[in-house]
């Protein structure tokens, strides 16, 4: 009876029987999109000669025009292999690819005819039409097509805008000179799609006018003779199908059902050969898990270098994408958007018909998975990628704890799949207190020490603290909670991380860190509670704040952070990420303290696109 008292107050009550929402089945012509999860995108061009930003170098008085524009002696694609580039993508597992047809700067890379257009054939050292044969592999391969199309066009002498403190002319003052250009474009864009057929077009550039400006629906008219199913991204000025959020891994999930996150590997698009700051692969897998679990796609950039070769640190991070794509496939392609948090410490996906629930693992533990509030029948229990055995224990109607051997975890996500005999049903949950004598109760069966202090964690992020009354000083010492026979590891647990437990409250809501957190009384401290051992550095999402300084709770051991993606033009705070020492971590649960510049700020709006660097 205490093992079952134990649990009725450990986990989720149910008190519904709720079906789990249905979202939106994706549009016919977005359906080989909604499945493909993972697209590479391709910023090429003369930029690469210099390694210099993609013509946002001109525009911001970096460099100025004319010695831009010299590049094109440089720009060789003397060793450019696009079979090698498409084999290289479809081994990462991507569904499709994005390449840049024509930047900002006006540089096109296919045979445009158009009178006054710059391209590669007539114009750089290169001599060649670089688009048509990669296109021409891509569809050789099954891959999608996508292309990238620069709406402005900075180099064209008939286009307003030139750079940030000059224009040619003002748009309204001479709409004959603008029409000319709007002949010069859209001519441009038929011939992209009358001679390749994409299966996307990519826009970028629509803030510097409106979508009448830039007669979007004529656009659109003339795509959409061509290939009716054609994808457009959002930004053509509101008339796209699919949101774009730019670096900024999204906290919540974007409005749109179909939405693809434009990611870098490092801080660049284009290639820039003293940018090391490169995301690891582990990294950029967790990214794309982060993407999967909210029904979104990740476009993976890459930045060939001016000769069209690719860096190794890229060929690095896109092998071991490949290594992890290739051992979970049917835990990534034509999933949708996971259950919400709070039934398992990490990311979830569903199938399809939402009878098989993936459960994304970016940690190892000892202590046990719990997972809770499913009230679906549950059939089978598996590995993906494995045929290691997973064991199993039925807590309660809707909970469950389920143990792996160390061996069958993945190196860096595992993936467990959880068959049910019809579409997931949740219980519904509420959070319920555990009691000191539940917490330090020495009568615990199957090691469950771990989880009666996930337990306290779980309590603690939902403004539960059954210490806030207690004699528990700041530092433990002394500390005698009042119960006989006390589990002396619960006991050494609380009186180290005591810090975590006095008068802390409410934790940050869910999206920007994946376990639970706490906050410190005067909302300044940030403690995220980190189960088992990372297979990297735990991240935050959406933090406003500047960090002072980061420590392990009950250890002082000050540990570094690096944060990445952050666009200095953009209020979108970047990405944090914390190593954590593996011989510092706690065997039962570890608590690690952020020490902020202020009370805790958060960023938690919806995006959809981010256009502009200006």
């Amino acid at each position: 009876m205490r093992y079952l008292r134990f649990f009725f107050v450990l986990f989720p009550l149910l008190i519904g029987n709720k079906l789990y929402a249905q979202p939106k089945v994706p549009d016919q012509k977005m359906q080989w999109f909604a499945d493909a999860k993972l697209g590479i995108f391709i910023h090429w061009g003369i930029y690469s000669v210099n390694g210099i930003s993609e013509s946002w170098s001109f525009f911001n008085n970096y460099i100025n025009h004319n010695a831009y524009m010299k590049q094109l002696d440089g720009f060789t694609a003397a060793k450019y292999q696009p079979a090698t580039w498409v084999n290289l993508i479809k081994e990462s597992g991507a569904r499709y690819a994005v390449i840049t047809t024509k930047h900002h700067d006006g540089v096109a890379l296919w045979d445009s005819k158009m009178p006054g257009a710059t391209t590669t054939v007539k114009h750089s050292a290169a001599k060649r039409d670089l688009i048509t044969p990669f296109v021409s592999e891509l569809k050789k391969s099954g891959l999608k097509t996508g292309l990238y199309f620069s709406l402005p066009d900075w180099s064209y002498p008939d286009y307003d805008g030139f750079t940030r403190d000059r224009k040619r002319y003002e748009y309204k003052q001479d709409p004959a000179r603008f029409k000319k250009f709007q002949n010069y474009f859209h001519g441009q864009l038929n011939e992209l799609s009358s001679q390749y057929n994409p299966d996307l077009i990519w826009f970028d550039g629509d803030w510097e006018h409106s979508g009448e400006e830039w007669q979007a629906k004529q656009i659109l008219e003339n795509l959409r003779k061509v290939n009716p199913n054609v994808i457009i991204n959002s930004r053509l000025n509101g008339h796209g199908d699919y949101d774009t959020p730019e670096q900024g891994v999204p906290v919540l999930k974007p409005a749109s059902p179909e939405w693809e996150l434009c990611y870098t590997m490092n801080d660049s698009w284009g290639y820039q050969p003293y940018d090391n700051h490169y995301k690891s692969p582990n990294m950029i897998i967790r990214t794309l898990v982060d993407c999967i679990s909210m029904g979104g796609n990740l476009l993976l950039d890459i930045g060939p270098k001016a000769d069209g070769t690719i860096a190794p640190e890229q060929v690095k991070i896109l092998k071991g994408l490949a290594r992890w794509t290739q051992k979970h496939a049917e835990a990534i392609y034509g999933t949708q958007a996971g259950i919400p948090s709070g039934h398992i410490a990490g990311k979830t996906s569903l199938s399809k018909n939402k009878d098989v629930l993936y459960l994304y693992l970016d940690y190892k533990t000892k202590n046990g998975i719990l997972l809770s509030g499913i009230k679906s029948k549950i059939n089978k229990i598996e590995i993906v990628g494995s045929k290691a055995q997973i064991h199993s224990i039925k807590l309660s109607e809707t909970d469950y704890l389920l143990n792996l051997n160390e061996p069958d975890f993945d190196s860096d996500v595992t993936v467990i799949k959880v068959s049910l005999d019809g579409p997931i049903e949740l219980a519904d949950s509420k959070q319920a207190a555990l009691s000191l004598a539940d917490l330090y109760s020495e009568f615990k069966e199957n090691n469950l020490t771990g989880l009666s202090l996930n337990k306290l964690a779980g309590n603690l992020n939902a403004g539960i603290n059954i210490f806030q009354n207690t004699s528990l000083p700041s530092d433990g010492l002394d500390f005698d909670p009042g119960i006989k026979n006390a589990d002396q590891k619960v006991s050494n647990w609380v009186i180290k991380n005591a810090e975590a437990l006095y008068k802390t409250g409410k934790g940050i809501p869910g999206g920007h860190y994946q376990g639970n957190t706490a906050l410190s009384a005067d909302k300044q401290t940030l403690y995220l509670f980190v189960e088992g051992t990372p297979t990297g550095p735990i991240a935050i999402k959406g933090l406003k704040n500047s960090i002072s300084r980061i420590r392990i709770v009950g250890e002082g051991t000050m540990l570094p952070h690096e944060i990445y993606n952050k666009l200095y033009w953009s209020k979108i705070p970047g990405m944090v990420y914390i190593p954590l020492p593996e011989d510092k971590l706690d065997p039962e649960l570890t608590v690690i303290a952020v020490l902020l510049d202020r009370p805790i700020e958060l960023y938690r709006e919806k995006v959809s696109a981010i256009e502009s660097n200006l």
